[in-house]
């Protein structure tokens, strides 16, 4: 995250966004009641992913007329799609009594084609994309991404559904965005709050296969999923922050 490339009033919007963020979530597990083996309330949930939402956007308005104005319009469009998938997890936006678990992995799949996208873009613009470490990091979490996915998913199940195989190119999909942002902080370590970023959410969604499929249970585990998430996707969001110092 790097503020220095912005106006005063700009930087002291997006630190009260980031500040009112992390109250939500932070501040909600502090002194949210435990019920569901969760503290964060849902409305601080959801309020703290609109508010990276609305910071996401701030970014990219901040930052039309530079070369990383696509980049933070994908990233803003990633985000967003993660609210979507946010909302049909929580059961906000679906009929159904049950939270539409199909409906949100679209969303976020759908996320995660625009943040590729963005740090594809990225790479390529500021010649972040040398083949050795690209191909080096994405291995590698593709086989934490499988390793992942087995132990999270497959394990124990002798007769899988649909929905196991289908969390499998998922799970790839997520650990292609975290290992072409490790191969761009490779390159740039002033990116590696993104790589970071790409991480936690990868790690967060394994936490919430494994509750999902294989019947992980821990004290405070929901939390634990949003401890990881939120902090990934802000991190992912205000990476364009370094972008801009490069533009």
């Amino acid at each position: 995250m790097n503020l220095t490339s912005l106006t005063s009033l700009q930087r002291i919007w997006l630190l009260a966004l980031l500040a009112l963020w992390a109250t939500l979530l932070f501040g909600g597990f502090l002194l949210g009641p435990t019920r569901e083996n969760r503290r964060i309330p849902r409305w601080a949930r959801i309020a703290s992913s609109a508010i990276l939402v609305t910071a996401a956007w701030s970014w990219q308005v901040f930052a039309i007329g530079s070369a990383a104005w696509l980049y933070a319009l994908l990233l803003a469009a990633g985000v967003t799609f993660g609210l979507l998938g946010d909302l049909f997890l929580a059961n906000l936006i679906s009929h159904s009594r049950s939270p539409s678990v199909m409906s949100g992995i679209g969303a976020f799949a759908i996320g995660h084609l625009f943040y590729i996208s963005g740090i594809l873009l990225l790479a390529n613009r500021f010649h972040l994309n040398r083949p050795e470490s690209m191909r080096g990091a994405l291995i590698a979490l593709w086989l934490v991404g499988l390793a992942g996915w087995y132990g999270a998913v497959m394990r124990g199940h002798e007769k899988p559904s649909t929905l196991h195989w289908a969390a499998l190119p998922y799970a790839l999909l997520l650990a292609t965005t975290a290992g072409l942002a490790a191969g761009v902080a490779w390159r740039n370590a002033a990116f590696i709050p993104l790589a970071l970023g790409a991480f936690l959410f990868l790690f967060s969604d394994l936490i919430l296969a494994g509750a999902l499929f294989s019947d992980l249970h821990f004290p405070l585990m929901h939390d634990a999923v949003w401890l990881a998430y939120g902090p990934g996707q802000m991190l992912i969001v205000f990476s364009v922050g370094a972008a801009m110092l490069l533009a």
